[in-house]
């Protein structure tokens, strides 16, 4: 059955969840998931030999982060994403906002930093390299809020409300161009937020939520667009297989749920992580604090004694 005019073929079984999770054929991306977590658990297995500890959260985080990446793109939910729009929506959603959050709670770039062994002096080996990339005038810009923030707006605005959306969808490479580019972006946009891996912007944990909520009301915005237009508005979707039973603006109504109701749930993640480091961050201060007092002997609340003994004396 032609799809969408774009000659190709697809012959799909009505939608089911029991029926669709099947091992795709496109091989990029579950061969890079499996490399990302081959080369992880190399990272954690390298730490423990050596007697280090690496949080297990942090793992449990990249784990599932990574499945969220294979189950949307190395499943048969990849093909039905080429002909639904609602099911391309969960793909967009997860792979931009769910999958970026779970793999930076995983510290990747912290775990390649402590597991990577150094090259020696003069040299530059792959631990070098790293640094020298989180240093550079790219990382700095495609990090920063400025960018980061209308990139965010603009891979939803300028892609699916222009004809690039359609021209990528032509193919199942370009497809897969689209979602690279949704995890890039995603990536690039938590990754300061979060800060939980080491990077050129650092801002502080109120700057952080400021920046999350300058994002999300344009996915909501993106959303309710979608759902309140009397009109299909992406060609790709104009005509869905028969045997999916599909009416597009039905079909474009529910991705727009989706993108509506999707943004709160990176929201809260972010938030509740936020909150946890910022709560983190206050306790450790607090010790460092009372480890400082320890060492000095108190002497600020002995120098505040004294100032309260001299007025005293004063009023004396």
């Amino acid at each position: 059955m032609d799809h969408s005019g774009h000659g190709m073929t697809m012959d799909l079984p009505p939608f089911t969840l029991g029926r669709g999770l099947e091992w795709s054929t496109d091989p990029f991306f579950l061969v890079a998931c499996v490399a990302g977590l081959v080369l992880y658990g190399w990272g954690v297995a390298r730490l423990v030999r050596r007697g280090d500890k690496w949080p297990v959260g942090r793992t449990v985080a990249y784990v599932i982060g990574v499945l969220t990446v294979m189950l949307v793109m190395c499943t048969k939910l990849n093909d039905y994403g080429m002909v639904m729009f609602s099911v391309h929506m969960v793909q967009h959603m997860v792979i931009s906002m769910l999958s970026p959050i779970l793999i930076l709670l995983g510290a990747p770039i912290t775990l390649a930093l402590r597991a990577l062994p150094t090259a020696g002096r003069g040299r530059r080996g792959p631990r070098e390299l790293l640094l020298m990339l989180l240093h550079s005038r790219y990382m700095q810009v495609i990090t920063h809020p400025v960018f980061t923030i209308p990139m965010f707006i603009a891979s939803l605005y300028g892609l699916y409300f222009t004809p690039l959306f359609d021209f990528l969808m032509e193919s199942r490479t370009g497809h897969i161009v689209m979602m690279v580019h949704f995890l890039a972006v995603g990536l690039s946009f938590f990754w300061p937020i979060m800060g939980v891996d080491p990077g050129p912007h650092r801002p502080g944990h109120l700057m952080r939520m400021l920046e999350l909520f300058a994002g999300m009301p344009f996915h909501a915005f993106f959303g309710i667009a979608l759902m309140m237009a009397s009109t299909p508005m992406i060609g790709t979707y104009l005509h869905p297989p028969a045997s999916l039973g599909v009416d597009p603006l039905t079909d474009q109504s529910a991705a727009g749920g989706i993108a509506w109701a999707f943004s709160e749930i990176p929201s809260v993640l972010v938030l509740l992580a936020l909150l946890f480091q910022w709560h983190g961050s206050e306790q450790r201060q607090a010790k460092r604090k009372d480890r400082a007092a320890d060492r000095d002997g108190d002497k600020e609340l002995e120098a505040y004694n004294a100032y309260l003994a001299s007025l005293n004396a004063r009023s004396n």
